[in-house]
């Protein structure tokens, strides 16, 4: 562990959820950020919360970003149309899920708060290997932004991108790994944000498939003693004492 400090672009999903445990054994003090901005999966919000709680991160911050949805529509975004089942593409060759320039956007608030707290490492969930086809999950547009956040503030960042590589399985692996796998129980990852979730959308088979891969159960299912192939999402739980 280094005691530089690092902030973990953390959305309540099992990927940034890995990342934030990945990153309390490598960094102290541990901060989070979350961005709302307007996704129809917005339970991932209160998961986000549970999540941080029970990391013990320093600070927690919430950031609406609402100008996503003022610039046009997608799936993850517009109630009225339904994300794409895993595999599908549509404008452009991209999943309608896709949310045009979202993760440079987060990266470029979190390098902001990064700057004020002077913070030189960010931390997030991105990864080529098992993703939807995002351009902005790729590890050349990460490096990309790091060189511009660097420069553009004039600030040293380093961004970390501890999934990139690795299929979802192993990405389950090093979440048991690094201590995250009862969090895993409080994440959510449905596109829909159904209660319970779809089951169909891609988020969730790309998820059912990770466990089933891995050779493990989905702790979310575990602990709420669900055995169907669609589990509820997470709602956070009552303190202990």
């Amino acid at each position: 562990m280094t005691r530089e400090p690092a902030i973990v672009v953390l959305s309540g999903g099992q990927d940034s959820t890995t990342c934030l445990a990945w990153a309390l054994r490598r960094f102290a003090p541990v901060d989070a950020i979350t961005f709302d901005y307007g996704q129809r999966h917005r339970i991932e919000l209160a998961c986000a919360a549970e999540i941080a709680r029970r990391a013990g991160v320093r600070r927690h911050r919430v950031v609406a970003v609402p100008s996503l949805a003022d610039l046009g529509r997608n799936a993850l975004i517009d109630s009225g149309e339904a994300p794409a089942a895993l595999g599908a593409s549509g404008e452009r060759g991209l999943p309608n899920t896709f949310v045009p320039g979202r993760n440079v956007l987060f990266l470029t608030l979190a390098a902001a708060w990064a700057w004020q707290q002077g913070i030189h490492h960010l931390v997030i969930g991105v990864c080529q290997t098992d993703y939807s086809g995002y351009p902005d999950c790729r590890a050349e547009t990460i490096a990309a932004v790091e060189r511009a956040l660097s420069l553009g503030l004039d600030w040293p960042l380093s961004i970390h991108t501890p999934l990139m590589h690795l299929t979802k399985a192993d990405s389950i692996r090093l979440a048991i790994a690094e201590g995250a796998w009862e969090w895993l129980a409080y994440t959510h990852t449905c596109y829909d944000g159904a209660v319970p979730p779809c089951g169909v959308c891609a988020a969730c088979r790309l998820r059912a498939r990770g466990f089933a891969e891995a050779g493990v159960p989905d702790p979310l299912l575990v602990r709420l003693g669900v055995t169907e192939a669609a589990p509820p999402p997470c709602a956070p739980s009552a303190p202990a004492g």
